[in-house]
C-alpha cells in the first residue's frame, strides 16, 4: 500500500475525527467505533454507522465517501492529519478501554 493509500477500515475499529487535533488533552474525544456499514434500500448508497466513546455515546451514520474522504486542507489548513476519519493509535485505543 503507498503512503498515499486510504487504510481499510472495518467494523469494530476504533477511528478518531480530524477535529480531535484541535483539542488539547481530548481523553476519549472525538474517538467513535465503527458499528456497521449500511445500504441505502431505495438508491443504494453506502453509509458508516458509528459510536462515540465519549459523551453520551450516540450513533451517528454518514454517507460513506463523505466518511472516508480527505481532510478539506483549506478550511483546516493546521490539521496534519490527511483522512476526516483515520484508525486510532494503539495509544488512543488504550484510552478507549481504560474508561470501559
Amino acid at each position: 500500500m503507498s503512503k498515499d493509500a486510504r487504510p481499510c477500515i472495518n467494523r469494530g475499529d476504533i477511528v478518531r475525527h480530524f477535529k480531535r487535533e484541535m483539542i488539547v488533552n481530548p481523553g476519549t474525544e472525538y474517538l467513535y467505533q465503527i458499528l456497521e456499514f449500511a445500504i441505502h434500500s431505495e438508491n443504494n448508497e453506502r453509509y458508516v454507522v458509528y459510536k462515540a466513546l465519549y459523551g453520551t455515546g450516540l450513533v451517528y451514520v454518514r454517507p460513506y465517501d463523505m466518511f472516508m474522504s480527505e481532510v478539506d486542507h483549506i478550511k483546516y489548513p493546521d490539521i496534519v492529519q490527511k483522512w476526516r476519519f483515520d484508525k486510532a493509535s494503539p495509544r488512543e485505543c488504550s484510552l478507549v478501554s481504560e474508561t470501559e
